[in-house]
């Protein structure tokens, strides 16, 4: 039976629920994985016990590791990582040379159309080496007849890489900074690789027609992230959300960064609190770039014995605090070189029957419709948020309403199980 290859900057991390759940369910499709990570898991997203990953078949391969090259010269980055690569540099060298001749002359015509003035971006010459990894570890893998990448540059510039060598196909998943951001494809690397690719998926039909106009030509489908794994499985005991108590309970997920707007919810909190609408919030996730600015604006509104930052949760601690609450919050913003596609935490809050109250940027709109099934701002407007946030505690059948309405959308049009066997379908058509 054929094998498909999915090649992955670092697994298995805890931000990245739907990666996993999509390993899961590809699984139980009856489509045989191998999984090759670039790195080991950050510590910060490493976590003791990940239930998902323990329903995982496929044993994770780690690629031969090498150092970053960012702050050091090529030839000293050469001379300390060349030594950890020379076997499998020989092995590969022996079994594929034309392949190799052809992934390094690929390389290198990046290296040059990447180029700063007469500056040459060393990171192609890594990558590089981890496609030779990832080649000398296919060999001993001979089923396997597709290669997919999850993030549209390093994983996928690495299988794009290893497919040259080897002549495997690749595919690729986009998802959101990793196209928005030309230095992650600089030189219309992103455009290249969409049209060498068996062909492409991404999250969100914004995605997928931005994707098209870099690259009419490029097959790119549309599969949405389903419903994390874990949080379904925890909601087939049909847990109770908990009663109201009085107080607004308000809660925003995710890592701590400014595209998530959490500047723009401790603002709206401010405001609630300025007209005396009682309120206790809550914003899990670990810390960003952000995170400084959010404390600060935390103390600057006296707010720090109604705001919490909680710090990151497991999923099963994450579904309990949606129980609890009575509407997640996520202002998204676009930056000019990242934004949120459909935040995931969307979709499982809607699952939980909690109301969310979110902007209209980017892919939320396929998700979440105004006054239907959630509520709908504008970004960076903390008065227009507050007065949404007002209106669920005003009128509490509008929240059951809206928690009611996300439900059937997430049953109906997010279900993990079924977008999994579209996945499963393309790569099936990709090996046959």
């Amino acid at each position: 039976m054929p094998e498909i290859a999915y090649v992955l900057k670092a697994y298995p991390r805890l931000s990245e629920p739907y990666i996993t759940s999509e390993i899961h369910r590809v699984e139980q499709a009856g489509l045989r994985v191998r999984l090759f990570a670039i790195k080991p898991v950050e510590a910060w997203e490493s976590i003791s016990k990940y239930d998902v990953v323990e329903r995982i078949n496929a044993q994770c391969v780690y690629l031969t590791q090498v150092t970053s090259v960012s702050k050091t010269t090529l030839r000293s980055w050469l001379r300390e990582n060349l030594p950890a690569m020379a076997p499998a540099l020989r092995r590969v060298a022996r079994r594929r040379p034309l392949g190799l001749a052809r992934a390094v002359a690929t390389a290198a015509a990046q290296t040059w159309r990447a180029r700063d003035g007469r500056k040459l971006p060393k990171v192609y010459v890594k990558e590089l080496c981890q496609a030779i990894s990832l080649a000398d570890e296919l060999a001993s893998c001979p089923d396997i007849a597709h290669l997919h990448a999850h993030y549209a540059h390093g994983a996928t510039t690495v299988a794009w890489f290893a497919s040259k060598i080897t002549g495997l196909p690749f595919s690729f998943t986009a998802h959101a900074r990793d196209i928005y951001d030309e230095s992650r494809n600089p030189g219309g690397l992103l455009r290249r690789k969409l049209l060498e690719a068996r062909f492409s998926v991404t999250c969100t039909g914004a995605n997928q027609q931005y994707l098209h106009e870099i690259a009419p030509e490029a097959t790119v489908h549309l599969v949405y992230h389903g419903l994390a794994s874990d949080v379904e499985r925890l909601l087939e005991a049909r847990p109770e959300r908990e009663p109201r108590n009085g107080h607004l309970r308000l809660l925003g997920v995710g890592r701590i960064v400014r595209k998530k707007g959490f500047d723009v919810f401790v603002e709206a909190c401010g405001e609630l609190d300025r007209r005396g609408v009682p309120f206790q919030a809550a914003i899990v996730g670990p810390d960003g770039e952000h995170g400084e600015e959010v404390r600060a604006r935390i103390s600057a509104l006296g707010l720090a014995g109604k705001v919490r930052l909680t710090g990151r949760m497991d999923q099963e601690a994450v579904t309990r605090e949606y129980l609890r609450a009575d509407a997640l919050i996520q202002p998204c913003r676009v930056l000019d070189a990242d934004r949120d596609g459909i935040p995931n935490v969307l979709v499982e809050a809607m699952a939980c029957r909690l109301p969310v109250v979110t902007t209209g940027v980017s892919g939320i709109p396929e998700l979440v419709s105004d006054h239907v099934n959630g509520l709908l701002v504008e970004p960076d407007d903390p008065i227009a948020l507050a007065d949404a946030l007002q209106r669920l505690h005003d009128d509490p059948q509008l929240g059951d309403r809206l928690g009611g309405a996300g439900e059937r959308t997430v049953r109906e049009r997010f279900d993990g199980g079924r977008l999994a066997e579209r996945l499963v379908a393309l790569f099936e058509g990709a090996v046959a």
